[in-house]
């Protein structure tokens, strides 16, 4: 071993796998940082006084004489206004062209939020997609994922969240992106002119897969900073959290570690929790709230990433194309915002509630009646107005492209009730219907 620059470097490798290196040596910390070779590293366990190293890039080429050079810190990322705009990779590094970051270095991936020091969530999240602000609405501080299968444009969605979510501040993670995604978002937003509250972290998938693992921790601590100290409110968008958790089980199983269901490991669940747990309502004004994406093989949420995730968060939004308008819509069956009946009818208007479950349980009936034809039954009236009222419901308030306001999303639902059914079928109260059914 030598000391350069209170750097410590060592020249011997004692074993090495397709994804770790070990070696003895001295005074290291968990999690801390290294280079061999010039690669990237990370302590991932320490036994007496051999470590293991994780290589981000592989360790296809290293030889036991490799030299490993000990950074002295776990990841860490530079944290201040200047973040606003950028685009870093997974390490904290500039992307864009742009001058290095100049703010405090702070480590990534600490604690989550005491407790003690978090408020009740309250304040409305608005997103202009009527089929979550409607039905699903969200609530400052929630974690929350869209499921949804490869092939659907979840990134589109995610990409109108961020532009028209009322939030001081979007942090976008993005995992195992193709190229051509990391583009669209950027052109997105800097179309938008949304650049300079937007700060993205970007893996593509021609990067080292185990480099995701560090694009939450990255995201986090960002949004901590502006959600703790400068109380502002921070919108977290994840994408793809099963690409995130696949390089959990790569590393797992480089390491001979035992794998638990469908080959992930058996800390998936904690690995997962201490990501979604950063969501916060803190009493000062600020707040972070994670939107993720779990992307999910053809609709299959038994599977252990979107199981355990939905432990975790509270809902989930899920995506299906509607084969009646050819839309991708906000499936109102199996999506679910656990927390916003703490908004709806009090953040919004008093017939909310009422409108929302009547949609909901119209549709429903719709769903009754298409299985009735599709058994060769004859419908009745009242069958055939519900299959109508569902495909002008699914064009117009569920569809993802749907971009308005919550009133206007109201008042769409009451058109509904007045074209296709009567006063005594929509089971609203009496009052709310002499109130809204004229107007």
């Amino acid at each position: 071993m030598k000391t350069q620059s209170y750097q410590k470097i060592y020249t011997k490798l004692t074993k090495i796998t397709k994804a770790t290196v070990s070696l003895h040596a001295e005074n290291v910390g968990n999690e801390e940082m290294a280079m061999v070779n010039g690669r990237f590293a990370q302590v991932v366990r320490i036994m007496n006084d051999e470590v293991t190293l994780q290589i981000f890039e592989g360790t296809e080429g290293i030889a036991t004489t490799a030299e490993i050079v000990f950074l002295g810190k776990p990841p860490t990322l530079r944290i201040g206004e200047d973040l606003a705009g950028r685009y870093l990779n997974a390490y904290g590094e500039p992307i864009d062209g742009g001058p290095k970051l100049t703010g405090q270095e702070v480590e990534i991936g600490g604690p989550t939020i005491n407790p003690v020091r978090r408020k009740q969530p309250s304040e409305l999240i608005a997103t202009g997609i009527a089929g979550i602000d409607l039905n699903n609405t969200l609530v400052g501080g929630q974690k929350i994922p869209f499921f949804a299968d490869a092939d659907q444009p979840y990134n589109q969605v995610l990409s109108m969240v961020a532009l028209r979510a009322e939030a001081d501040k979007i942090i976008l993670g993005g995992m195992g992106l193709s190229n051509d995604d990391y583009l669209y978002f950027k052109n997105v937003f800097e179309n938008a002119g949304t650049s300079h509250k937007i700060v993205s972290f970007i893996n593509t998938n021609d990067s080292p897969p185990v480099e995701r693992l560090l694009i939450p921790d990255m995201c986090l601590t960002a949004a901590e900073y502006f959600a703790i100290e400068k109380n502002e409110k921070v919108l977290v968008l994840l994408t793809d959290m099963t690409l995130y958790a696949d390089a959990l089980a790569i590393v797992s199983n480089k390491m001979d570690q035992i794998p638990s269901k469908d080959s992930m490991p058996g800390s998936l669940y904690s690995d997962l929790a201490r990501i979604y747990e950063k969501a916060a309502q803190l009493p000062s004004g600020g707040s972070i709230t994670i939107i993720a994406v779990t992307t999910l093989n053809d609709g299959d949420i038994t599977h252990s990433i979107p199981d355990n995730t939905g432990y975790i968060t509270e809902g989930q939004i899920f995506l299906r194309r509607d084969t009646d308008i050819g839309k991708v819509i906000v499936d109102p069956f199996r999506s679910l915002s656990r927390l916003k009946q703490i908004v709806i009818g009090k953040k919004t208007r008093e017939d909310h509630p009422q409108v929302m479950n009547a949609l909901v349980r119209l549709f429903s009936d719709a769903a009754n009646s298409r299985t009735k034809r599709e058994n060769g039954f004859d419908l009745t009236n009242y069958d055939k107005r519900t299959l109508e009222f569902a495909r002008d419901y699914s064009e117009k308030l569920l569809a993802i492209d749907v971009n308005t306001g919550i009133e206007e999303m109201l008042n769409t639902g009451w058109d509904l009730f007045k074209k296709y059914f009567e006063k005594n079928e929509i089971g609203i109260k009496e009052d709310l219907v002499k109130k809204f059914w004229n107007n």
